[in-house]
Parts: structure tokens; sequence; C-alpha cells
């Protein structure tokens, strides 16, 4: 079920918030967490419910391994369960979402055959993975435990977040679940809530589904065997990244709506990462929970930057490579994931040997413009092989934004670019959602381009005008909706 189709929007949203109120208001805080329960597993259940019994079994086991390792008493035994569950979660993973590729690379070697055409991967097994990891390691810990069945439950299925995230921390979640005495429904909430909600169905509706019109057709040519020049592959290119930006930002804000409209919280995981001056501040910006996650449970156990500058650098490299590895099962995204590890290599071993020069602390207007287009270009270069179906294909595109296939110029091109200046505009110039809706997030940090004073008079409020200012994107989206399509980051 999609957050942009109109059975959740005009059904089972609707119904899910409104259940959790009467239930929470009647009988107690424990029916009404119990009704979102059931609303999230019926959520995750519709486009294949036999992975029902699945994301049961790893909750069942992960909550019962946990409560294992928080009562077990030697230091052995402890590590013993948590690495056992560690590897239970990536056994899921590997077998469901990577076997296909590791059958087909091992096709090439040896004489095996290996069907894994029955394998269906299931929604969201990536993030609900590595939230479940993350409790486990933290049980070990000692950071925290969970002994309520049904908070835990909550805590990995929780619709807003289940299908394409934040990889929600435990520490963010679980203390939000334990409501006492009657729930109360407030009307504020509500109001932020369907805000974010209808900003992100705008940006994916909109935005990122009408500026797939450019971008697909043409990688399509080129899995198909066909060259594109120079102009087209960088429309392309270009058309790609600023509908993976609206796509996931339009998600995110969807995903902190809903959660605030039954008065939870979700942690920031998009914050204008294309405004980035740096490669380093992108991933501080982009899918801001897979990065802690990473840094957390990857890079600081490898050694982090506590061994050395060459241990630190490989590290970081790992690191990387295993985010591209998370991303997906092929060699683009493991080509994808070491790209953007040279590319923070370098960024670190520059900001290392630039240290001590003074315009490093006091960038200039113009210094700040050309690092965020230069990291812009480095995204988007990187995109590319994200995007592409197969390497042949990466490289086809490549050929052409190098000038290898010419530069012819088309007049149907004119259309795109067009389209392209207000989508930069909105990305580089205006404020994200949450620095939109500033009085209520005052912690937000606004664009560098933005005055702090201009932003909150231009900020929203809770009044005549926003409200139907928000009603009208929410009428042109609903009527933009027809057949609805994915989020991209459902395939992850």
């Amino acid at each position: 079920m999609l957050f942009n189709s109109y059975e959740f929007i005009l059904v089972f949203l609707p119904i899910a918030v409104s259940g959790f109120f009467l239930l929470g208001r009647y009988l107690g805080a424990r029916a009404g967490l119990t009704w979102l329960i059931g609303a999230s597993l019926i959520f995750y259940g519709m486009w294949y419910p036999a992975h029902l019994v699945l994301i049961g079994v790893s909750i069942l086991c992960n909550f019962t391994l946990g409560v294992w390792v928080d009562r077990s008493q030697g230091k052995w035994s402890k590590y013993s369960l948590t690495t056992l569950g560690i590897l239970f979660n990536l056994g899921l993973l590997g077998y469901y979402k990577y076997a296909d590729f590791i059958a087909d690379n091992l096709e090439l070697v040896l004489p095996v055959l290996w069907d894994t055409e029955s394998i269906v991967l299931p929604l969201a097994i990536s993030f609900f993975t590595f939230q479940q990891i993350a409790y486990l390691v933290d049980v070990y810990k000692g950071e925290t435990n969970e002994p309520s069945l049904m908070r835990y439950s909550l805590f990995v299925t929780f619709f807003p977040q289940l299908i394409a995230g934040p990889i929600v921390h435990h520490k963010d979640l679980l203390p939000q679940f334990t409501f006492t005495g009657r729930i109360q429904l407030r009307y504020r909430n509500i109001a932020i809530g369907l805000t974010f909600f209808i900003i992100g169905l705008f940006k994916k509706v909109m935005l990122a589904d009408n500026v797939a019109l450019f971008a697909t057709p043409t990688f399509d040519a080129v899995a198909a065997g066909q060259s594109v020049d120079f102009l087209h592959a960088w429309s392309a290119a270009l058309a790609y990244s600023l509908q993976l930006y609206f796509d996931f930002s339009g998600y995110s804000d969807m995903a902190i709506g809903l959660a605030y409209m039954v008065g939870i919280r979700l942690p920031d995981n998009f914050n204008s990462p294309y405004k980035s001056t740096s490669i380093i501040e992108f991933w501080r910006r982009w899918h801001m929970t897979l990065s802690a996650f990473l840094r957390h449970y990857v890079y600081i156990p490898l050694g982090g930057n506590r061994k050395g500058e060459y241990r630190r650098y490989t590290n970081l490299f790992l690191t990387m490579l295993i985010g591209g590895v998370w991303h997906g099962a092929g060699w683009t995204f493991i080509i994808w994931g070491a790209m953007h590890g040279v590319y923070l290599l370098l960024n670190h071993w520059w900001r290392a040997k630039t240290a001590q020069w003074q315009w490093r602390s006091h960038l200039t207007h113009t210094a700040t413009i050309l690092s965020v287009g230069f990291t812009f270009l480095l995204v988007v270069i990187a995109w590319v092989i994200f995007r592409a179906d197969n390497l042949t294909a990466a490289m086809a595109m490549y050929q052409g934004m190098v000038g290898l296939n010419g530069f012819e110029f088309h007049s149907s091109l004119l259309i795109p670019f067009v389209i392209y200046i207000p989508l930069l505009f909105i990305i580089f110039l205006l404020p994200n959602t949450k620095e939109f809706v500033l009085r209520e997030f005052p912690e937000s940090q606004t664009s560098v381009i933005w005055h702090h004073r201009l932003l909150r008079l231009a900020g929203w409020k809770a009044n005549w005008i926003y409200a139907t200012g928000i009603s009208a994107a929410m009428v042109f989206s609903i009527l933009e909706i027809g057949q609805a399509t994915e989020f991209l980051y459902f395939q992850f």
C-alpha cells in the first residue's frame, strides 16, 4: 500500500488514525497501541501477505534474543547470543536480498545451478533488519532493553517508517510508546502532520513523478543498447538526480507527518543534502539515519579513527562499500558505494591538508556556492551508476556525458531544461519542509542562503491562509495521482 494511493489516503489513513484515538481514549493506551500494530501489519501485508510470517518470525526471534541477552549473566553467553542474533538477521537479509546476485556470480566461475526464481524480496527487509541489529547490539552493551513485546513489535512495524525508513534507533522511538492512561487527540499535531504529509505528497506526485519522464526513457534506451549524446546524457542524469531528491524527500516528509498525527516524532532523515558544501556534509544530510547506523555499528567497530590514518581511510572506504551493498544486490550499487568511499577519502585528505588555511574557516559567499556546485556535480555523476540497470548501461551513459557520442542539440531538450530551473530553485534557494515549519521546530537549521528573520516571517502558521494553500496542494496532488508509483527507496 503506497502513501501516494487513493486507498491509503482516503481509506487506510483515516481509519488507522481515528481508530488509534478512539480506542486510546475509551479503552486506554494499550488498546490504541495494539490497534496501531494491527494497522501496521495490514499496511505491510497488503502487497504480499505471506511475508507477514517473515516479519513476525523476525520480531519474535529478535525480541526473545534481546530478553535472553539482557538476562544473561556471563559475558561470553551475552556475546554468543548477540552474535547469533546478528547472524540470524544477516542470514535472512542475505537469502532474500542477495541470493540471486550471489548465484548469478557463482555460475560464472563454477559449474553450479541455483534456482532463485522463487525468492520474492520482502518489502523493507533492509530497514527492519538493520533496526533490529542495532537494538541487539545495544542490549548487549547494556544501553537498552524492552520487556514489552507489544512495544517492541510497534517499534519494528510502525507503518509511517516501516517501508523506506528512517532506520529508527530504539532510543528515538521506544520511549515514545510508553503512553499511559487515555490517549488524547491533539489538533495541532494533526495540523502539523497533515502539512508535512501533503507537502511530501506534492513533492512525490507533482515533482518527482513528472521529472522522471525525462530520465526514464534515456536510461531505458542505454539499457537496450542505444547510445546517447552529451546533452541527452546530462539531461537524464540531472533528471534522475532531481527525481530521487524529491521522491526521497517526499517520502521522508510524509513519514514524519504520519507519525506526528499520532503524537510520535520520527528522527530527521533528509536535510537539504544538495545544499552540502562537501561530500562529508552530504552524508550528514542524505539518509541521515543510515549514515548514523553505518557510523555507530560499522565504522566505529572497525576501529574508526582510533588506529591511525591508514586504518581510518580503510574503515571509511569499507563502510561506504557496505552502504552500497545495503542499497542493492548488484555491481552497480557496489561501485556506487566505492565511488562515495573514494569521494570521502579525498574529502577528508583535503580537509587535513588545508586545516590551517585561513580561508577555510571564513568561506566567502562565492567559495560556498562553488563548493555546493562541485559537490552536487560529484553526486550527480555517482547517481548515474546507481540508476543504471547494469554496468554496460552505466558505461554507455558515462560515454555520452564525456562527449564521446557527439554534442548534438535537439529542440526537445528545451522543455526539460526549462523545467529543471524551478526545481533547482526549490532545492537550493527555498527552505526545506522542517525549516518551513520553523515555529514548531525551533532547533531546525536554516539554509545559508535564507536569512533567519525572513524565514520566520514566511514560515508555517496555523491560520486560514496556510490551510488554504496546503489544501490546494492536496487537491492538485490527489488529482494527479492516477496510477500510483512506488517510492524509489522501496526497492532497497
